[in-house]
């Protein structure tokens, strides 16, 4: 990509508490949230802390907090009534103290060394964002995977994606300062840290991708619940193009464009290979986008 450079992977330092980063897992109260914990539990390095928002607000989840605890890795259980993953992650930052935040799902198991090079590549340059590669699961479909093994520094925006997973990412408390938080506008709901990494990009924060910065995602969806997720997603990408329209980001344009016709092609293709994955996936984006767009010029919620 024209707007990427090659980034090289650097050395890291193991064992201990790294008391410079908190980990924040927004969750619904799933229990599946047990093995995002084991793996940070049993990591080359622990966080300072484990902020675990939980909007199911579960008896449950809270003993699990306590659990781990229990076991030398400090989980802090914050019940919240609020909805939406962007005001999950908001009520967690918020909580945290240190430096830097890295941040990944309940569904997510970060391998060992995970919160050891993703903190190691913050503290080299403090004013860029962190991602990594999303394996994907054996025991199941997931929704999406990055799995790219080549290091690249994007520094503005891109006409197809910005290389940002919400899953999976770190950033410095002095970033998220300056770039703000992220959006709680149910018309961008499941678009929050693709509309986050266009805001970041906008004011200067390259995002790094590190292939070894790296979690597996796991498949606990059916058919049904992934095709509904992709109806979502076309929504809330919709959406983001849809409000930063209204605010005359013509930008904007050659991205929808882009997007619909990469979305029929996945449809057409999905379609002619008996693929239904690929089919529900493309379908849901050409169906969905424009209904998402209209509810983002629409939209006057801020976005914080």
């Amino acid at each position: 990509m024209a707007n990427e450079s090659r980034l090289g992977v650097t050395d890291v330092s193991s064992g201990g508490v790294l008391d410079d980063v908190s980990v924040v897992i927004p969750t619904l109260g799933r229990p599946i949230l047990r093995r995002c914990l084991e793996a940070l539990a049993t990591g080359r390095t622990r966080p300072a802390e484990v902020i675990v928002v939980d909007q199911g607000r579960r008896a449950e989840i809270a003993a699990l907090a306590e659990e781990f605890s229990g076991r030398g890795l400090t989980v802090v259980y914050v019940p919240s009534d609020q909805t939406g993953r962007s005001a999950g992650l908001n009520t967690g930052i918020r909580r945290s103290r240190t430096r830097f935040i890295a941040v990944t799902d309940d569904d997510c198991v970060p391998s060992a060394d995970w919160l050891a090079c993703m903190t190691s590549r913050l503290r080299e340059s403090g004013d860029c964002i962190v991602t990594g590669r999303v394996e994907g699961d054996e025991e199941g479909t997931v929704i999406s995977v990055v799995t790219s093994s080549t290091p690249v520094i994007q520094r503005r925006p891109s006409l197809r994606f910005d290389r940002l997973s919400g899953g999976n990412m770190g950033l410095s408390r002095a970033v998220l300062e300056r770039v703000g938080p992220f959006t709680e506008d149910p018309c961008m709901r499941t678009a929050e840290d693709g509309e986050f990494a266009y805001r970041a990009l906008r004011a200067g924060h390259a995002l790094v991708y590190v292939p070894e910065v790296s979690v597996r995602h796991l498949g606990w969806r059916d058919a049904a619940a992934r095709e509904e997720q992709y109806r979502s997603y076309a929504r809330s990408q919709g959406g983001f193009y849809g409000k930063y329209l209204r605010q005359g980001d013509l930008f904007m344009v050659p991205r929808i464009l882009i997007h619909l016709l990469r979305s029929t092609r996945r449809w057409a293709v999905g379609a002619l290979r008996g693929d239904a994955e690929t089919a529900a996936n493309g379908r849901a984006y050409v169906l969905g986008l424009l209904p998402g767009i209209a509810a983002g010029v629409k939209s006057r919620k801020p976005r914080g």
